[in-house]
């Protein structure tokens, strides 16, 4: 289980998250919503070990991780796919993949059949460069790169953004398969209510650095999360 508490973030000045709780655990998915710019990757970030927090603790497994450094936290089986998806444009598929071994023990350092099964369009691109994929097929790549630490935790920051239906569907697909497995806690940042409301177990909304809203996904009520996520 992944518990976050009374987490305070800062950059210089300003503040970006302001006593954050929130507590994701292996039987389903718990999915972040909010508007752009109040503390959703900020908040990612912090669990994952890439930015650090003022105040508050972030606890894995029965285990403090507040401050461990985010190779640590790979270690432990967190992986975090960010926002963007940041795959290596002139690397292959291939040694993209791969680049995800560096989380893991020399041993287990393969690439398990499960990958392809689950994106089946990257079984045939594995010598194509990273950067010639289109913009659904590197989010499918920055996944399954993901995927290859074999993550107890995974964190994906806006996976729908920019891509195309068909894919989303994909993407949605793969999550529920995952999340149903009950060996893997899955946080999601989105702002597409649609996908968050068909995967979500739980659900928390943030604003302006808080959580303002949280609760089941089954009793989320559409026109209470809309309020937070219109501009």
């Amino acid at each position: 289980m992944l518990k976050v508490e009374n987490v305070d973030l800062y950059y210089g000045a300003s503040q970006a998250l302001k006593k954050v709780n929130l507590v994701a655990d292996k039987t389903g998915v718990t999915c972040v919503m909010g508007r752009n710019g109040v503390g959703k990757t900020s908040l990612l970030r912090a669990i994952a070990g890439q930015q650090a927090i003022q105040s508050g603790s972030i606890e894995w497994e029965g285990q403090d991780i507040t401050t461990l450094p985010a190779h640590a936290r790979a270690a432990r089986g967190v992986a975090y796919v960010p926002q963007g998806r940041e795959i290596f444009p002139l690397l292959t598929v291939y040694e993209n993949l791969c680049t995800g071994f560096a989380a893991l023990k020399r041993s287990e350092r393969r690439i398990s059949t499960e990958i392809f099964d689950l994106f089946p369009v990257l079984k045939d691109m594995l010598n194509r460069r990273g950067g010639d994929l289109s913009g659904g097929q590197q989010q499918q790549l920055a996944i399954a790169r993901a995927l290859v630490t074999r993550p107890r935790l995974l964190i994906l920051d806006e996976p729908t953004e920019g891509i195309q239906p068909s894919i989303i569907k994909d993407i949605e697909r793969v999550i529920r398969l995952l999340a149903s497995r009950g060996n893997m806690a899955i946080l999601l940042v989105e702002q597409y209510f649609e996908f968050a409301r068909n995967l979500a177990e739980t659900y928390a909304v943030m604003d302006r650095g808080e959580i303002v809203m949280q609760g089941r996904g089954d009793e989320m009520v559409e026109q209470d999360v809309r309020r937070f996520l219109t501009v």
